[in-house]
């Protein structure tokens, strides 16, 4: 009881708990095919295969593609910062998410960055830096973070949360 008392109040007292702390106060997590070679391979490609899919049908403005990798219980999140320090929240349903999946003139294409995959059992996190261009010139950047369930064998997106910013969002890679 000491124990978990003391590290309570030790997260408590740390400024990288504060909500208004820092937003990454420990290095992102590494690549899944650098720390995780047990993960490299067919099972990191399974659970990459819908967030593929979900990004292909976004490129191309098929919502339909994009229902067919979901969980219809789950939703996005979106965190916007504007500029001016303006941070917003932002939670659809996947039915008002898809409803802004369009086709358009305008080429979209969101590209991950180094993705990080986390598999325990029937369930996957998947958080990646992305950048999302519309012409091939970058729109916004940030993080990425799926949740995904395996059912009947075959992996689902329950969620997608990301951070979306305008600045520092940079075509190269880090």
């Amino acid at each position: 009881m000491k124990r978990y008392f003391l590290l309570s109040a030790l997260a408590l007292a740390t400024p990288a708990f504060a909500q208004n702390g820092p937003t990454t106060p420990v290095p992102p997590l590494p690549p899944a095919h650098l720390d995780a070679p047990a993960f490299a391979g067919p099972e990191v490609s399974a659970v990459m295969q819908p967030i593929n899919a979900m990004l292909a049908g976004l490129s191309s403005g098929d919502a339909a593609a994009i229902r067919a990798q979901i969980l219809p219980e789950g939703g996005a999140t979106v965190a916007l910062e504007k500029t001016g320090g303006i941070h917003t929240i932002r939670h659809m349903g996947w039915d008002q998410f898809l409803a802004t999946v369009k086709p358009g003139a305008q080429k979209l294409q969101e590209t991950l960055h180094d993705p990080a995959v986390e598999i325990d059992g029937d369930i996957a996190m998947v958080w990646a830096r992305y950048t999302f261009t519309v012409d091939g010139k970058p729109a916004h950047c940030g993080y990425d973070h799926f949740d995904l369930v395996r059912q009947n064998g075959a992996w689902k997106v329950l969620n997608v949360t990301w951070s979306q910013r305008t600045t520092g969002c940079m075509m190269e890679e880090r």
